[in-house]
Order: structure tokens, then sequence, then C-alpha cells
């Protein structure tokens, strides 16, 4: 398993519907990632520049693959991650 530290730019006007799944459960019932991508996003922040921040679990190669394609590309663009080596 690994942590890493994840930066994005929101797409304009697409975080309320990110919010709205996270609140009725359609990102944590995906499998094999969901829950710790929900929990991720539920607690993720905005930082003064703007970049949504969180930290992540991950096990895929590349990491985020199946994140990115089911729900991150839809909500967010410029997404760096790097490995957190201490972890939540």
């Amino acid at each position: 398993m690994a942590y890493y530290l994840v930066q994005a730019k929101a797409v304009s006007g697409k975080l309320a519907e990110l919010r709205a799944r996270l609140e009725n459960e359609e990102i944590v019932v995906l499998r094999p990632f969901g829950t710790a991508l929900d929990y991720s996003l539920k607690n993720a922040r905005i930082d003064p520049a703007g970049w949504v921040v969180w930290e992540e679990e991950d096990y895929c190669r590349p990491p985020l693959a199946m994140e990115r394609t089911a729900v991150l590309d839809t909500y967010f663009t410029e997404l760096t991650y790097l490995l957190n080596k201490q972890g939540r």
C-alpha cells in the first residue's frame, strides 16, 4: 500500500456535483477503491492558490489509474501526486 499527496485544479462548476455524489454515497461503493477515495475527497482541502489537496491510499500501477478513470478526471485537471512515505 502507498499513500500519495495529491493536488489538482477543480473543473469549474463541478465541485457541487462531486460533493453531492459523496453525500449520496455514490463514490464509497465503487470497488476496489471507493472507500479510500470517498474518505480522501471528503477530507480534501483547498489551498490559498486554489489547488484541491488530499492524501490518497492507492495500490495501482500507475498510481490513481482506476480512480482517475472512474471519478477524478471528471472533476479535476492538472492532477499531480507525490509519494508520501509517512502515510496518514
